[in-house]
């Protein structure tokens, strides 16, 4: 930049903002009762928050991966006994759930080769296609027609009838 430039060529722009014109030497109410909330409240709560997060951060629960214990299943149940009956009915909808999710499972590895290899699915994917079938024959001659209100003890009758009828087949 040259030395000899001249400074009023190019002004300053005039100010935007006004300059704040105080009337009085009193502080804004507004300004006292914000400090007065920060420093009674807020600094406290937000100190114990801290200190609470600290404690529960160093032993924090896993919530993911629950691990149930095996109960007994409803044929292991005492007549009678309905806590028994309770558990083995939960235990049959855990394993209800667990088999759907594992037949999405296959059932997405099957979609994704089918994706993968195209027109010549059929050979390449026959590892996975046969998996596929033998899930879905399992979760079927088990939870097929079941109906809307599937319950363990549906499930059960379900299984029995199926050994009835091979063992009748078999005689």
């Amino acid at each position: 930049m040259p030395s000899d430039h001249e400074k009023d060529a190019y002004p300053q722009p005039p100010r935007q903002t006004p300059v704040v014109d105080k009337q009085t030497a009193l502080p804004n109410p507004a300004v006292i009762l914000s400090k007065l909330f920060y420093y009674s409240v807020d600094v406290p709560v937000t100190t114990f928050r801290d200190a609470v997060d600290s404690i529960r951060s160093k032993n924090r629960p896993v919530f993911y991966h629950q691990k149930f214990r095996r109960v007994p299943d409803l044929t292991e149940c005492e007549h009678g006994d309905y806590l028994c009956y309770y558990e083995a009915e939960m235990q049959w909808r855990r394993d209800y759930k667990v088999d759907q999710e594992i037949l999405k499972v296959v059932q997405e590895r099957m979609r994704a080769c089918q994706q993968r290899e195209g027109p010549s699915y059929q050979q390449n994917c026959a590892p996975e296609i046969k998996q596929f079938n033998e899930v879905t024959h399992s979760y079927g001659s088990r939870y097929g027609d079941l109906g809307a209100y599937a319950s363990g003890r549906k499930c059960l009758m379900k299984q029995k009838e199926r050994m009835m009828a091979a063992q009748a087949q078999s005689v």
